[in-house]
């Protein structure tokens, strides 16, 4: 596999494991106790990559919950932050301006604030109520993040006896980190086809509904927008033919991410429209992605993260291809954040 170190991918994900149950055990008493408010508080994509667990809490919980960009809400105030509120602020680096900025806003409401970080060091990790810390890189932390607050919500509805179904899932989530390597290792063949793709125009409509749009967005503005240059056009499923669909002709790439929720036949709407209209269409399909040992209600819920993990080997190829490094950035030191 190109540029890829399974032990390495392994031990982080084992890691993310690991904190996420502690940290769902944090989450579950804090809610015990009569928190009443859950905030998913990022800046840049650590803040999209919460959006599944806000989007999962909003549907499943009557506990208020809230994904709050940092550089607004410090502007902005947000009317149910307060003393029983809890903040999870998720920062590969631990260093995000932004996110700092709001954790010391938010701490002096009295919120309690939990941080999830790749690096202990830090100003977030160190400043945090709850700190959770597992080491980690770009081509790692989108798991990480989406499986941390995933279980951050669930151990919320399991505290307030909206769930039932906790353990369980936690005991599915151990086999994780092999079935996520089993994945990528059956997707490599297809990953240097869909960079050629990629790498061959311009730019893109990215798109997704229910928990696989936010990897979709992430994907557009984070990885082939910043670390590749490309330009996208990221939307909704269900925005999509109320505007983006008179883009769509011959020669135009559109890229679409299906996962296994209730809001699949929006993706299926677009697929079938694009399928009449141009010879570019791109399906990224999580029912086709195997694994074991995972229940179909697991699988809906982490699509996002068996996304993520194709699309580092897609990244992968597509770097090499362009010879772009991930790394490389034109304007990240000037805006300093």
């Amino acid at each position: 596999m190109l540029n890829f170190d399974p032990a390495r991918f392994l031990r982080i994900q084992t890691g993310t494991v690991t904190i996420a149950r502690d940290l769902g055990a944090v989450v579950g008493r804090l809610v015990a106790e009569g928190a009443d408010s859950l905030f998913f508080m990022g800046s840049g994509g650590a803040g999209i990559l919460m959006q599944p667990a806000t989007d999962l809490m909003r549907r499943a919980s009557k506990l208020p919950c809230h994904n709050v960009l940092c550089a607004e809400v410090v502007l902005t105030g947000h009317v149910a932050l307060g003393p029983k509120s809890v903040v999870i602020m998720p920062s590969l680096s631990g260093t995000t301006k932004e996110s700092i900025a709001a954790m010391d806003y938010v701490k002096a409401r009295g919120a309690t604030v939990i941080s999830i970080t790749g690096h202990a060091e830090t100003p977030l990790a160190k400043g945090a109520d709850h700190s959770f810390v597992n080491f980690a890189e770009d081509d790692t932390s989108c798991e990480m993040f989406y499986v941390t607050s995933l279980v951050a919500a669930l151990a919320a509805m399991q505290a307030r006896g909206e769930r039932s179904d906790y353990d369980r899932i936690i005991a599915e989530l151990a086999g994780l980190p092999q079935q996520l390597l089993a994945v990528k290792q059956a997707f490599e063949p297809r990953a240097d086809a869909l960079a050629r793709a990629i790498a061959a125009d311009g730019w893109h409509i990215i798109t997704g509904s229910g928990a696989a749009w936010p990897e979709a967005y992430y994907y557009g503005m984070c990885i082939l927008e910043e670390m590749q240059w490309i330009r996208t056009r990221p939307v909704h499923a269900s925005d999509f033919f109320h505007g983006t669909l008179e883009l769509v002709e011959k020669g135009v790439s559109v890229l679409v991410f299906a996962g296994e929720d209730e809001t699949r036949p929006l993706t299926d709407r677009v697929i079938a429209f694009a399928k009449g209209y141009t010879d570019k269409l791109t399906v990224l399909d999580t029912r086709d992605l195997a694994t074991t040992g995972l229940s179909a209600d697991l699988r809906a819920l982490l699509a996002p993260a068996l996304l993520a993990t194709v699309l580092e080997r897609l990244s992968a190829h597509l770097e090499v291809m362009r010879n772009h490094p991930l790394v490389t950035r034109r304007y990240y030191k000037r805006v300093a954040y």
